[in-house]
């Protein structure tokens, strides 16, 4: 792609759209969203801005497009998939200003949210009022709930109370040629033609930028109980997962651990947890509701499952804090890994009943390529995170053969009916293993929806296709 280098006359009528003092050009700034959390990648844009409302937003996209400049837009920068990586330069668009949470209806259980609210703020607000926004990523600390618009993202909890896509039920959206619509209705109900609410829920910043969000919420459950049960096998913790949905139980949350990364994360956050010896892997279940003995009956009932499938031992979290615990040692995870080695990160997900298949065939692959890896994910959706670990593989072999390795990885999870991404987007780093999903008449309907959207391609260009 051919795109316009950004001038001294763009860059003054840039400031006078959006206001000078939104608009960044000094290196600290440049270098600052240069990356994201997707490995060591770095593309530096010419120019950070940072508008305040939507107004600011509709002129920047109107201009940029009458001139031919990228724009990349960025949420929290905790993308995974480098969907915020500005590859072609230009205008880095950053939504961290549009951080006011606008309403919450206690009536309609709605809220309208602007997309630069940190996704656990969010949630910790409709909470005070008695409320729950399911949708809690590993990343809640930091990501905005605009991104998790964005890359369609999900968290322990959609496997019972449904994906995000299920809680957005509007969204106010400026297209590239820098027009303002909303894509819908603050109904629980649509049936008015194509909805585009739902296309752009997982369209990566690629069809337009969000600027308003309306969420739907649930009332809020009084009482939870968290269990850890032990394994000696990869293979029977992931079987157990599709067993105990078959038995009529719903967890709240269900995620897979192996062993490896558990000991990853109590060296690098010094977290207490007795590591028996023979566990090579653990599932981490959430039951939740307002009655305690409903709750409990369905412990019982995931326990009698849990023996069927050679599990070695239940740890029930008896304090807030053992659940804090617990709940800390998933959701570091991701941070331990990555502080270990080079690694890179896959996401995948296959229907449950596979996901024995699935994890066996890693480890299969990865032993016929000489890379080790640590998975976990959230096995109730049947979502495996799949971390690479360059560990002993030669530099050689880490440039040549690993591509060949998570090409077949990503084989396997198409051969099993599963995708090449449950939460963390195609991005940059994803794209060319699209065919491997998605014949070549796929592609080009997105493409073609691409090219409705935005026809100078002006808008996150270079990621997803």
């Amino acid at each position: 792609m051919s795109y316009t280098k950004i001038t001294p006359d763009f860059l003054s009528k840039l400031k006078e759209a959006v206001g000078a003092s939104n608009v960044f050009t000094d290196e600290e700034s440049l270098g600052n969203y240069a990356h994201d959390e997707t490995e060591d990648l770095k593309y530096y844009p010419e120019v950070v801005v940072k508008p305040l409302d939507t107004a600011s937003v509709a002129a920047l996209l109107k201009l940029c497009n009458e001139h031919h400049v990228p724009v990349t837009p960025r949420g929290g920068g905790t993308g995974l998939s480098g969907g915020a990586l500005p590859v072609y330069a230009g205008v880095l668009l950053s939504m961290e200003k549009f951080k006011a949470i606008i309403d919450i209806d206690t009536e309609n259980l709605q809220a309208i949210v602007e997309p630069g609210v940190i996704t656990e703020e969010f949630m910790n607000a409709v909470a005070e009022k008695g409320l729950l926004y399911p949708i809690d990523p590993s990343s809640k600390g930091s990501c905005f709930i605009g991104g998790n618009v964005a890359h369609g993202s999900g968290g322990p909890r959609v496997v019972k109370y449904g994906t995000i896509r299920e809680y957005i039920l509007n969204l106010e959206v400026v297209l590239p040629t820098g027009e303002v619509i909303w894509t819908g209705a603050n109904t629980l109900k649509y049936a008015s033609g194509y909805n585009l609410t739902q296309l752009m829920i997982g369209s990566e910043g690629t069809l337009g930028v969000v600027t308003k969000i309306v969420t739907k919420l649930i009332p809020r459950p009084t009482q939870n109980v968290l269990m850890m049960a032990s394994f000696t096998k990869n293979e029977d913790a992931c079987a157990a997962v599709s067993a105990i949905f078959r038995a009529g139980i719903t967890p709240s949350a269900l995620e897979f651990m192996e062993r490896k990364g558990v000991e990853w994360v109590i060296k690098y956050d010094d977290i207490k947890f007795d590591l028996k010896d023979e566990v090579n892997a653990f599932l981490m279940m959430e039951f939740d509701g307002d009655d305690l003995d409903t709750i409990f009956k369905d412990c019982e009932k995931a326990n009698l499952v849990l023996e069927n499938f050679n599990c070695t031992d239940v740890l029930f979290a008896d304090t807030a804090q053992q659940k804090d615990d617990l709940w800390r040692i998933r959701r570091t995870m991701p941070e331990s890994v990555k502080s270990n080695s080079i690694y890179k990160e896959e996401d995948t997900v296959v229907p449950r009943a596979a996901l024995p298949k699935l994890i066996a065939g890693i480890k299969e692959i990865g032993g016929r390529y000489g890379f080790e890896s640590v998975c976990y994910g959230h096995a109730g959706d049947g979502n495996l995170h799949v971390n690479i670990i360059k560990g002993g593989m030669s530099d050689e072999d880490w440039k040549s053969k690993l591509k060949d390795g998570i090409v077949e990885i990503f084989e396997l999870t198409s051969a099993l009916g599963g995708t090449i991404s449950g939460e963390h987007g195609i991005g940059l780093v994803q794209r060319e293993f699209m065919p491997i999903k998605y014949s070549e008449v796929h592609l080009n309907l997105m493409r073609s929806i691409k090219q409705v959207f935005d026809p100078n391609s002006i808008l996150n260009p270079g990621k997803i296709f």
